[in-house]
């Protein structure tokens, strides 16, 4: 008696969606199979290799059955390919498998890996997985959301490179927010990152961003995001947009050292002003002449150029990230926060260390310089708002630094934009790999007079110009007047809502701290 046709089960990875990027064994898989079990919408990249196949296509939410379908029928001696987009061992089908797998099947089984999500997206952004990385689904239909979370939080404490698969859904739109926010916690605003939509299909967008800008972006199931580590870097220009990679390591890791070093070098006992502004260098001069050790923490190199001399004061320029701020201000005596108006993620992130560790926060915020005659003023909520109202003018002069930049681009990207910037290399190039041309970036430190600025405006044939409700310290009254003089919109992106308590006078503050602390005075 002839016996029974022994089955064979190939659980096949066809990758990105691209024909020629699926393995040879996978094709032979495919081709040799008497039966075919997969979601349908894989089979439309493999559809030249289907001849006489039986197609078993149960819908995408019944996973656990395509597995049971594919066992039983290897069991009763069919060549089956059980075929799942990606790598079908990478967040796929071939756990499932497994899990209902006979402890000593009778049938054949082999796994045939393929390219993942993660590396078909890091192929199209350069080379961002190049050291140490780590993936997590952000789906929480088989995982509970509160382990996404921790799972989040000790990626972004180990400064791994990382992949997020299953980003957004019409269900789970906050998800991403929280773990980016999470992030941002322990690294950098300006981390390197890559959004990826339809990797090697129709419809495919590529972009290299950072990690606070990501806050600003929607996504959905068919995007990929890829965050660098705190070494990962942008390069050059292909067709237009930027590459990023992540240094293997093989050079020098010194400016790990370096950050460590700037935290141990905290002085303790002291009052922390963050900077930023010409009102927070102010203000650590105040409190340094009234006795106090002062340990004034900026954000950039330039920022520790321009910082004021004094003996009790102590510039601070450590590492970004909520836990390396949270063992800096272990001894810290108060916290003046005096950054920059719009400089929200900062201000929230000082609030609610301060309430953690029982350290007194006081926050300065310059006076709002809008007038009573707002003739000639346009004032808008966003960015993006403020992209589209000035783009009927023509030529738009953005008088709001560096870090909205991007945002600008996107939201109107045929807009002549013209800008002008710190004189700090990273920001330079910053907007240089955003496209914009030489002759169009004035690199110099503000703030500027009205007559520089209708110089600089009429010169470039300005026809409107964009600014943040910096206050006038930050000139925003030359601006108004500038924009007055040479008759151009000025459209304002108001402020965000003032924090409850904010002081507007630096000699009430320097006051308060001495009543707090009477015996530094």
């Amino acid at each position: 008696m002839t016996p029974p046709p022994r089955g064979h089960l190939s659980l096949v990875s066809v990758g990105p969606g691209d024909l020629s990027l699926i393995p040879e064994r996978a094709r032979q898989a495919l081709v040799q199979a008497d039966v075919i079990v997969a979601y349908d919408l894989y089979l439309t990249w493999v559809r030249p290799l289907l001849t006489t196949q039986e197609l078993l296509t149960p819908p995408l939410t019944q996973e656990k059955y395509r597995a049971e379908l594919a066992i039983a029928r290897a069991q009763a001696g069919q060549r089956v390919a059980l075929v799942s987009s990606g790598d079908i061992g990478v967040y796929a089908m071939a756990g499932l498998v497994f899990e209902d797998l006979p402890e000593h099947p009778d049938f054949g089984v082999e796994v045939i890996p393929g390219i993942t999500s993660a590396t078909a997206c890091a192929s199209l952004l350069g080379s961002p997985l190049t050291h140490d990385f780590a993936t997590l689904s952000l789906s929480d239909l088989l995982c509970p959301w509160a382990w996404i979370e921790d799972r989040a939080r000790h990626i972004a404490q180990a400064d791994l490179a990382c992949v997020l698969y299953n980003v957004q859904s019409r269900a789970r739109r906050e998800g991403v927010y929280r773990v980016l926010r999470l992030m941002l916690e322990h690294k950098d605003p300006d981390t390197v990152c890559g959004v990826v939509r339809n990797a090697y299909r129709e419809g495919q967008d590529v972009q290299v961003t950072t990690l606070e800008a990501l806050l600003e972006r929607d996504f959905d199931m068919l995007t990929t995001i890829v965050i660098g580590n705190r070494f990962t870097t942008r390069k050059g220009q292909h067709p237009g947009r930027t590459w990023m990679y992540t240094p293997r390591g093989y050079n020098d890791w010194a400016p790990q050292a370096a950050s460590e070093t700037a935290v141990s070098a905290a002085t303790p006992d002291a009052v922390w002003v963050f900077s930023g502004t010409r009102d927070g260098n102010a203000l650590a001069l105040a409190l340094a002449g009234a006795g106090h050790r002062v340990m004034l923490s900026v954000a950039s190199d330039l920022g520790a150029q321009v910082a004021p001399q004094h003996p009790r004061v102590t510039v601070y320029r450590g590492p970004g990230g909520v836990e390396a701020r949270r063992r800096a201000l272990g001894g810290a005596r108060a916290v003046v926060d005096a950054t920059h108006p719009y400089a929200q993620t900062i201000t929230a992130q000082l609030r609610d260390l301060t309430a953690e560790l029982g350290v007194p926060y006081l926050r300065y915020e310059r006076e709002e310089a809008l007038p009573e005659d707002r003739t000639g003023l346009i004032l808008v909520d966003s960015v993006e708002a403020a992209a589209q109202a000035a783009l009927p003018h023509g030529r738009i002069f953005l008088a709001t630094g560096s870090k909205d930049l991007e945002r600008f681009v996107r939201a109107a990207p045929g807009a002549e934009y013209f800008v002008r910037l710190t004189p700090q290399p990273d920001v330079l190039q910053r907007a240089r790999k955003l496209g914009l041309p030489a002759a169009r970036i004035c690199a110099m430190i503000g703030p500027f007079s009205e007559a520089f600025n209708v110089a600089q405006w009429r010169d470039w044939g300005i026809g409107a110009v964009v600014t943040k409700e910096s206050g006038e310290p930050g000139g925003f009254l030359a601006k108004q007047a500038a924009a007055r003089a040479l008759g151009l919109p000025l459209i304002v992106i108001r402020r965000p809502a003032p924090v409850p308590g904010a002081f507007h006078d630096a000699a009430a503050l320097v006051q308060t701290v001495q009543t707090l602390f009477k015996e530094y005075a």
